[in-house]
């Protein structure tokens, strides 16, 4: 009879702990390289490129992205606040499908919505066609306003960013308590009473962190206002590194940016500690206020004409333009965009999958503080504008090219001088550390949902770790992780500054494409790969109104 020791019990299991453990504390590491490589270019000297940039158009790029921030900031607050309130707390005609119809402008990348508008209202594009023919008009007798402005990009950002604040007020305006409203009520307040003096402090963590979140996209915004000539900080970051050729120049514009993001990611922290709510123990349903007559349709007027401005009108157009190049669907190029999209798409989506798995399952197998840093380190990702990230990529990937070309040259006559700069590997690094944040917030709420006791059980029976998760976890996080796959992939298909500068040569996306049909006012030819990415990013917009309603019915 064999003898059950604790040696024999659970073989190898410290051995492979200690390498789970040490390869999530390697991945955070390499997660966070860019972004101490981008703050680190701060102790370099200042070049005579920054002193230009100080002198001409530093000051340009400071108050256009804090005009920017400010105009899609008000923007996204009105529209998604008061689409939140409607649906959530009010009834009218067509509120159930205007709940989730409200979600379709996520599926719209904001440089795609610029360009149709851009078809649609520039001096050659059919709306001021059809003034000047209907009223007999030249160009120059009337007023119409300039698309391309700054005040044209933080419509295009509004309408396409709003729904981050929308969702996540919708969601605190459907869990308030009953009570608390009926309370107010009897206190003699009317609707609009209760709502601007409970319901909206109370959602106000929520409302400030979907701002915070529309405020970080747009900050790490290039296609839109790259092509309306809109001077932020992106715009200004291409400019140093590819017109003047200095890349620690751009990397100390990165390292300002950056600035400006970690200065929104404390504001919404604070605002997250000192204003907490708790929601009434013994929950009420409250009454939905019915609006009648007039006020009933002017809401669905309301609510409807957000999602024809954010997501119908653009969506037709490109059905539009793309109507006469059907035949180019199965062209050569376009299957190679798409096969190229795809591929890289995927390869992402699964290499975000595996560092999260990784690092969340460190959290919860060890639940020490050094697993919860690595864990919120790595989600800092999300919030560093691509551009920041490709940059603090290509420093150290130039530097590491350059001494093993030297190095190599000791040996060989000819050695090639790039082995990471250009390639698809360090694209996908740029991919995993900007969208990791997605899957591994994904990831963790499915764990969650598992109950410790589950492990406990395993581990009575002798389970290691890596047969806890493949047996146990994995087969219970199958929804978690196929919705993880599904937002990663849906948002690197989307992802353009970093495609952008990291791209190999001769390698393009359905995005590249798009930006670069459009630079050349080739509206009608970017239509189909925009169309492309609009219809795929379909996808994760469905999994989240199915949550929405999920969630919606469950507190009705």
């Amino acid at each position: 009879m064999e003898i059950i020791t604790e040696s024999n019990r659970f073989p190898r299991t410290r051995h492979q702990e200690w390498g789970w453990r040490h390869l999530a504390t390697l991945s955070t590491i390499i997660l966070t390289v860019p972004v101490l490589v981008i703050l680190a270019s701060l102790l370099q000297p200042f070049g005579p490129a920054w002193q230009h940039l100080f002198t001409t158009v530093l000051s340009d790029y400071i108050i256009t992205s804090v005009i920017l921030l400010l105009g899609v900031g008000v923007g996204t607050l009105t529209l998604g606040v008061g689409t939140a309130w409607l649906t959530a707390v009010c009834d009218f005609p067509g509120r159930t499908l205007l709940t989730w119809a409200l979600l379709l402008p996520l599926a719209m990348p904001a440089y795609i919505i610029a360009y149709t508008y851009t078809g649609l209202l520039d001096v050659s594009g059919p709306v001021q066609s059809s003034l000047r023919a209907f009223f007999a008009w030249s160009y120059g007798d009337y007023y119409f306003p300039q698309i391309r402005s700054l005040p044209g990009a933080i419509c295009m950002l509004s309408l396409v960013l709003y729904p981050y604040v929308y969702l996540l007020a919708y969601v605190s305006f459907a869990r308030q308590s009953g009570a608390i409203a009926e309370a107010s009520r009897t206190l003699g307040k009317g609707p609009w009473q209760s709502f601007f003096s409970v319901s909206l402090p109370m959602a106000r963590p929520a409302i400030v962190a979907g701002v915070s979140l529309a405020l970080m996209e747009t900050l790490a915004d290039y296609g839109t206002v790259a092509y309306f000539g809109v001077s932020a900080f992106t715009t200004g970051i291409f400019r140093t590194w590819f017109g003047l050729g200095d890349l620690t120049t751009a990397a100390q514009l990165c390292a300002l940016l950056l600035l400006f993001v970690f200065a929104l990611m404390s504001i919404e922290r604070e605002s997250r500690r000192r204003l907490r709510f708790y929601p009434n123990s013994a929950r009420i349903q409250p009454a939905r206020l019915l609006l009648r007559a007039w006020r009933g349709w002017a809401a669905l007027f309301f609510g409807s004409l957000i999602v024809s401005l954010g997501f119908l009108v653009p969506a037709l157009q490109l059905l539009q333009w793309a109507s006469s190049r059907w035949e180019h669907v199965f062209d050569d190029a376009f299957m190679t965009l798409l096969g190229n999209s795809f591929l890289l798409a995927a390869a992402a989506a699964l290499s975000c999958l595996f560092v999260s798995l990784l690092l969340a399952y460190s959290k919860r197998r060890y639940n020490q503080r050094r697993e919860h840093v690595q864990v919120e380190v790595a989600k800092l990702g999300y919030a560093v504008p691509g551009t920041v990230i490709a940059v603090g990529i290509m420093l150290p990937a130039g530097w590491l090219d350059q001494h093993v070309s030297g190095f190599l040259s000791n040996w060989f006559d000819n050695p090639p001088e790039l082995f990471l700069s250009g390639t698809l590997g360090i694209v996908l690094l740029a991919y995993v550390i900007r969208f990791l944040s997605i899957a591994l917030q994904t990831v963790e709420s499915g764990l969650s949902a598992i109950t410790p006791s589950i492990d406990e059980s395993a581990q009575s029976l002798g389970a290691s770790s890596i047969k806890l998760l493949k047996h146990v976890h994995l087969p219970l996080l199958k929804p978690s992780l196929l919705t993880a796959l599904l937002l990663v992939f849906v948002d690197v298909l989307k992802e353009l500054p970093t495609t952008l500068i990291l791209r190999p040569f001769n390698f393009n996306t359905l995005a590249v494409r798009t930006f670069e049909l459009a630079s050349d006012e080739r509206l009608a030819d970017a239509a189909l790969p925009a169309l492309a990415i609009v219809v795929m990013g379909l996808l994760p917009v469905m999994l989240i109104t199915r949550s929405l309603l999920r969630g919606s019915a469950q507190h009705a």
